[in-house]
């Protein structure tokens, strides 16, 4: 555990000693040889404006993108309609502020992404909750007859924080929704490429790419969250014009470094990849084996994200005092505080001793 501990980044730097984190989403291996490799070449050549200077110009960040989702997804996005910001909840936030007023709802899942949440109750947008509902080894949800007056349905598929993947008739049932009382989409697929087999993520744009704003990163999949870089793929025409119209450079973009990082990641980092996703099945699978048993967990079908629900007040404050071990709290994802989130994006030794702690910290029934 010295090799990590040491790290100044958020997820070490922002406990106590003697307390293992496993609460934000980092994880805790080096970023592929590719990306450093990338780095330190543009680096050392040339760090000026690169060649793409403004948002209109298709540069390597679009094209790698629409490869990427071709490739892996069966989705053949526009490279020309695609466009860089620093992270996903800048776009959500730019979308909502450019297509919604203050009062209005938006259709999401629950629990979901925290940041998500945030982001509406300070943007003063009401959410209207599909609730995601534990069912044997899987998660469904309600389809619901309206849409709750909402004009955008926000969408996080893989789902965090339960890791589920929408199978395609969820999906299905979404877009005739999103059809019939025409609204925006905005499919988060940040953690598409953590999918374990034979689950397997499905982008929501294959099925409304006139309606879908498809954004994504590498940051999660390749362990890169500092590298601030993500991409919109803005398939719904009414987005689109609503930003053309805005002053350029109003909303930034992705730098040269997070580019070049970017790039190599998803062209060049996918042996680095299956290497790490062989390490988080393993984890996956051991929280399952170690956790009490009467401690619910579904093991995820993506993500190396674990949603706990652990049946007792403040859970996450409890293990974190009782246990040395920082988990997300479920109340930020809309959820009761019996839940917690458990982030196994890490090596099997730290694993071991925080699921030892863990157990030994948790109250009989």
């Amino acid at each position: 555990m010295a090799d990590v501990a040491g790290r100044d980044g958020l997820k070490w730097a922002q406990v106590a000693a003697g307390v293992i984190p496993a609460w934000v989403a980092d994880m805790d291996f080096p970023p592929p040889e590719a990306v450093r490799e990338a780095v330190l070449r543009r680096v050392d050549t040339d760090l000026g404006y690169p060649g793409w200077l403004d948002d209109s110009t298709v540069g390597p960040l679009a094209e790698a993108f629409a490869e990427r989702m071709e490739s892996r997804y069966d989705f053949r996005p526009d490279p020309g309609l695609v466009r860089s910001f620093t992270n996903l909840n800048q776009i959500l936030q730019i979308v909502l502020h450019l297509m919604t007023e203050p009062g209005d709802s938006v259709l999401v899942h629950t629990p979901t992404y925290n940041a998500f949440l945030d982001t509406l109750r300070a943007m003063d947008r009401r959410p209207v909750p599909l609730e995601l509902i534990a069912d044997g080894e899987t998660w469904h949800f309600e389809r619901p007859a309206d849409a709750g007056g909402a004009k955008v349905l926000l969408l996080v598929n893989p789902h965090n924080p339960t890791g589920h993947c929408f199978t395609r008739a969820d999906l299905q049932d979404l877009a005739e929704l999103a059809e019939r009382h025409d609204m925006i989409v905005i499919a988060d697929e940040v953690h598409a490429d953590l999918a374990f087999a034979p689950d397997a993520h499905i982008s929501f744009g294959t099925l409304l790419p006139h309606r879908t704003i498809t954004i994504t990163s590498a940051s999660k999949a390749f362990n890169m969250g500092g590298v601030h870089c993500a991409v919109a793929h803005l398939g719904h025409p009414g987005v689109r014009a609503a930003l053309q119209a805005q002053p350029p450079h109003l909303y930034g973009a992705a730098s040269v470094l997070a580019v070049e990082a970017t790039v190599a990641a998803w062209r060049h980092g996918d042996a680095w990849l299956a290497e790490v996703m062989a390490i988080l099945d393993r984890n996956r699978k051991l929280i399952a084996k170690r956790i009490p048993p009467h401690v619910r967990y579904q093991i995820p079908a993506a993500t190396y994200l674990g949603w706990l629900d652990f049946g007792i007040p403040n859970a996450a404050e409890h293990l974190e005092s009782r246990a040395g071990v920082r988990l997300n709290p479920g109340p930020i994802f809309g959820a009761p505080d019996g839940f917690a989130r458990l982030n196994f994006g890490t090596s099997g030794p730290i694993l071991e001793e925080m699921l030892t702690k863990i157990s030994a910290a948790v109250p009989s029934p």
